[in-house]
């Protein structure tokens, strides 16, 4: 990174970020001649057929939003412990250190990643994704 890039990364956020998520895609990319995640192997195009035969796509829902949220954590604790809880409290959760943090979808795992850290901002890198149908086993479950 040259120190002009190094300005406009400070100067604009999104241009780390971006950057960042560039470095990421050199990093993953696989040749699509060996297979992997950039051959397009096993990717299907999502689109279900309408009653009159029509093909209805992904675009319709591609706007809806979605909460995405990070867990680091969690913990059961009784009531009367949350009462006492005060400014530099310290409360023990069930993750160890250094592991994978889980991504969640309105509530549902969708992959784990680590913490990465781009311009005084926090970010996660994904390092497993739950499979599609490992993802509706367990929705049909809850």
């Amino acid at each position: 990174m040259s120190t002009d890039d190094k300005k406009d990364a400070v100067d604009d956020p999104m241009a780390a970020w971006a950057e960042a998520l560039e470095e990421q895609k050199v990093a993953d990319a696989v040749d699509p001649d060996q297979g992997g995640p950039l051959s397009g192997e096993g990717i299907r195009p999502f689109a279900t057929p309408n009653k009159d035969g029509t093909m209805q796509d992904i675009n319709m829902v591609l706007d809806i939003p979605v909460t995405l949220s990070v867990e680091l954590g969690r913990t059961k604790v009784p009531i009367k412990y949350i009462l006492q809880l005060a400014q530099g409290s310290v409360v023990e959760l069930d993750a160890l250190a250094g592991e994978p943090m889980d991504v969640l979808v309105n509530g549902y795992l969708i992959a784990q990643g680590e913490v990465v850290v781009v311009n005084d901002k926090f970010g996660i890198r994904l390092t497993d994704v739950v499979t599609p149908s490992e993802r509706l086993r367990r929705v049909s479950r809850g």
